[in-house]
């Protein structure tokens, strides 16, 4: 894996397409094993998330269903410290047992603004996987279940992540260069 250039930025090559494999591989396995006998709802959260939904979803040998909902708070490489709300869930949510899947954790905004309007729909449980969780740059209380990979806080791309709209379909992640 050599270095990108996305837009105006460069990135070099931090996980691998077959390390991201593996883990999504272990993290079924764990969701599998703590929801033995029940059926979960996951809810992947777009647009980051669809990538790392999908293949979960094909790793998971358990009756499953998934719903998406948008949500965003990314303006470039920062967050902007607002979250929107752009397509919204048309699920009935009680007595379910869900799990959110999202594609990165960071300053934690995100879920800590989303999880209460979830709680208010009474799940009779509410669980989230992550792909990525950067602890050092988390500043909202968000206890992530299910986690791929702690990463520093540094700005990522590919995977499902982008930079501006771009770099989502690059199957490896990169971390920028500074």
């Amino acid at each position: 894996m050599a270095l990108i250039q996305v837009h105006d930025k460069t990135f070099k090559p931090y996980i691998s397409a077959e390390e991201i494999t593996e883990k999504i591989k272990e993290l079924a396995l764990a969701i599998e094993k703590d929801y033995a006998g029940k059926t979960p709802l996951f809810i992947a959260i777009l647009n980051g998330s669809f990538m790392f939904a999908s293949d979960m979803f094909k790793a998971l040998n358990i009756p499953a269903e998934i719903c998406f909902i948008k949500l965003a708070s990314y303006k470039g490489t920062k967050s902007s410290g607002q979250v929107i709300t752009s397509i919204g869930l048309d699920i009935d949510l009680i007595d379910r047992d869900i799990i959110i899947l999202e594609d990165i954790i960071d300053t934690g905004k995100t879920m800590h603004t989303f999880l209460p309007q979830l709680r208010n729909q009474h799940p009779a449980s509410l669980k989230i996987c992550a792909l990525l969780h950067k602890p050092a740059a988390t500043e909202f209380p968000v206890t992530v279940d299910y986690c791929g990979f702690s990463i520093p806080d540094k700005f990522v791309v590919g995977y499902g992540l982008d930079y501006d709209g771009l770099g989502r379909n690059i199957k490896e992640i990169y971390q920028l260069v500074e």
